[in-house]
């Protein structure tokens, strides 16, 4: 991902978690810290370019609410945006802490973004290292923005800058004081662009240094990705933007197949989470137009 798409990748998924935070009940995920790194322009213009979207993903529904902007943002956020970012995030962070609990010290996000976990969690200042790993221009965006919104970045979060998505280098976490601790990863929104040899080859480099027990949580897409239509044609839409963003979606894996590379590198799949399962965790009984995405599944696994 070039530098400037990786930026408004990690400000759009920032503006979805920002918009649930504000507008949503229940919380699936509540970032409350992801609107202070959007500026009020950005906002605006995001809000209003999804609005006049509208036709490209569902034209009934853009005739139906035409007079209704705001119901619009909420169909089209609700729709396609944020399901998969806030449940997968939730459920992250929810094995994150349990592993907190049994002593975990080292946390790696890869494709870090925008995310805020080391600022909402100040109580594990003590306990956990947090090391965000990100393409270099990106980070040095969220570190400028960073200052810009006064936070005061606290002395366990490291940045470690790479583009991890090429080539992994541990090197580059050792200089920011990573240790051959038991570790915990979160490669999340990431599978999907690349190729099955690519995401086989990031996982076994993460787990060559790192102690039996460590473990990632990773979102996939199954074998019916291409093919599925999903709840107004969402899934295909999104492999119709990712396409015609220049990133096009290049991998998808049956529960076999995804087995097998994690064993490859000396995982287990310790849970997995079908789209049904995800749905039942995280959007039963809801009111509003929030449900789990077909096609995506969730996988917590750990190094044997």
């Amino acid at each position: 991902m070039k530098p400037n798409e990786s930026s408004l990748t990690s400000l759009v998924s920032a503006f979805g978690r920002a918009y649930h935070s504000q507008n949503d009940t229940p919380k699936i995920f509540d970032d409350f810290l992801a609107m202070d790194l959007i500026t009020p322009t950005e906002f605006s213009d995001i809000r209003e370019n999804m609005i006049r979207g509208m036709p490209f993903f569902n034209p009934d529904m853009a005739q139906r609410l035409q007079d209704d902007p705001d119901e619009m943002l909420k169909w089209i956020v609700q729709v396609q945006l944020s399901p998969t970012p806030l449940a997968r995030a939730a459920y992250c962070e929810k094995v994150l802490l349990h592993e907190v609990k049994l002593g975990l010290k080292q946390y790696v996000i890869l494709g870090a973004g925008l995310d805020t976990f080391g600022f909402r969690h100040p109580e594990l200042k003590n306990s956990l290292d947090i090391f965000e790993v990100d393409h270099p221009a990106t980070q040095e965006w969220k570190k400028q923005r960073l200052e810009h919104t006064r936070f005061d970045i606290p002395s366990h979060l490291h940045f470690v800058p790479m583009d991890f998505t090429r080539q992994f280098s541990y090197q580059n976490l050792f200089d920011e004081g990573f240790e051959n601790h038991k570790t915990f990863f979160s490669l999340l929104g990431v599978s999907y662009y690349l190729t099955k040899e690519e995401i086989s080859s990031l996982i076994h480099h993460l787990f060559a240094k790192v102690p039996a027990g460590s473990s990632i949580v990773l979102d996939y897409a199954d074998e019916n990705l291409f093919v599925e239509k999903g709840t107004s044609n969402r899934v295909q839409n999104m492999v119709k933007m990712a396409a015609a963003s220049g990133e096009p979606m290049k991998s998808c894996f049956s529960y076999d197949e995804i087995e097998k590379l994690l064993e490859q590198s000396g995982l287990l799949i310790y849970e997995h989470l079908s789209p049904a399962a995800i749905h039942d965790l995280y959007f039963r009984r809801r009111t509003d137009y929030l449900s789990a995405f077909e096609t995506i599944h969730y996988i917590h696994a750990v190094k044997k």
